[in-house]
């Protein structure tokens, strides 16, 4: 057999002409939905970095740090509130529930769903800011309670549609597994793989870091509505994939 024919017989390499940046704007399994998703994490570390910093030292995304934090509030240690927590968790969970059933009626469609919940993210936040604004600066407990029950639900939300999106390494709010990944497949070599939980690391930090400089240095209420005009984005850009009809709107099994 000549070499033509020998080389013309192998299969094709897939995807490796395809620039790295292609991964996030077109990826042949989730269209536009990483680069979304990516913008989604920098939000969350932004308004964890708030609800920590500015609403009674309590995670509305992270709920591993959060059931931790009742512990603590249970053992009375100093600057942890109880309350605050339990509002954090309840929201949380409600938030949840009714992005699960948001997932059953319009999970078809990854593109319809990322735009359907991040509208309504998008609403409580803004509502959450506007609450924060209208009390001043410290922020009232009742309107602190408020801000973190509604940016729970919001982040209860995000957290059941993007289970259902299903992106490698972009949950937005956890990045336990994302970190273990990074380092127990080093020896893989993946490079792609590798740079998407690694840019899934620095949106969260970026995001902590700007929420962070924010609360110290201007007030809780324009963290809020800078993290409402990431969410705005994403929302502009869901509108955009809520259109395709691709083979990735549809996803894996359900």
């Amino acid at each position: 057999m000549s070499d033509v024919t020998s080389r013309s017989a192998q299969p094709p390499r897939i995807g490796r002409s395809r620039a790295w940046w292609h991964d996030y704007l077109d990826h042949p399994e989730h269209g536009p939905l990483p680069s979304l998703l990516l913008v989604l994490t920098v939000a969350t570390g932004l308004i964890d970095a708030v609800s920590i910093l500015g609403l009674g030292r309590v995670f509305v995304a992270n709920m591993t740090g959060n059931v931790v934090f009742i512990g603590f509030a249970l053992a009375r240690a100093p600057g942890f509130s109880l309350a605050a927590s339990l509002v954090a968790l309840a929201g949380f969970l409600a938030g949840a529930g009714a992005g699960g059933v948001a997932v059953r009626r319009f999970g078809g469609h990854r593109g319809r769903l990322l735009r359907d919940v991040v509208a309504i993210e998008l609403a409580l936040l803004v509502i959450a800011a506007g609450l924060t604004a209208a009390s001043g600066s410290p922020v009232d407990t009742s309107t602190r309670n408020a801000a973190v029950a509604l940016a729970a639900i919001a982040l209860g939300l995000q957290n059941a549609a993007v289970r259902r999106l299903a992106v490698p390494d972009l949950t937005t709010t956890v990045l336990t597994m994302t970190l273990t990944g990074v380092a127990a497949d080093l020896r893989q070599r993946n490079l792609r793989v590798a740079l998407r939980r690694i840019a899934s690391v620095a949106a969260m930090l970026i995001g902590a870091v700007v929420g962070a400089v924010i609360v110290l240095h201007v007030e809780v209420s324009a963290a809020l509505f800078a993290a409402s005009a990431l969410l705005a984005a994403v929302a502009a850009g869901a509108v955009a994939a809520a259109r395709s009809d691709a083979p990735w709107v549809a996803g894996g099994a359900r």
